[in-house]
């Protein structure tokens, strides 16, 4: 027997052996999908539990948040005896915006309670 001919019995040998033994990548490929329908469905699981967490939480009561405090005073506040820094009256406005009461803004900026209402009252322009 010549080599031609041995390696054409093998290749022979090789073809019909293939056709017996199990394909691996079928096996593969179906687990593939095994896994993807498996991890779809627990995605779905969440998004539900999801959705659920979402309606609880819309149903607590809603929190209110601290509206700041302006002056209620019907009359035209008085300008004061010396003027207003503008960097006081930025103080006040930034401090009212955050919530603090006028005598708090008084302490901390420094300003008497009837200066901070009028800072208050025209905006910081005069």
């Amino acid at each position: 027997m010549t080599l031609p001919v041995i390696l054409m019995i093998l290749g022979l040998i090789a073809i019909v052996g293939s056709f017996f033994l199990k394909d691996g990548a079928k096996q593969t490929e179906k687990q593939l999908d095994d896994l993807s329908i498996s991890v779809f469905q627990e995605t779905n699981n969440l998004k539900k539990r999801l959705k659920i967490v979402e309606e609880e939480l819309l149903l607590e009561p809603q929190f209110h948040v601290k509206k700041p405090s302006v002056a209620k005073t019907t009359k035209a506040p008085t300008p004061p005896a010396k003027p207003i820094h503008d960097i006081l009256k930025s103080q006040v406005i930034a401090l009212n915006k955050q919530g603090l009461s006028i005598a708090e803004i008084s302490t901390r900026s420094t300003l008497t309670e009837e200066q901070v209402r009028y800072v208050l009252a025209t905006g910081g322009s005069q």
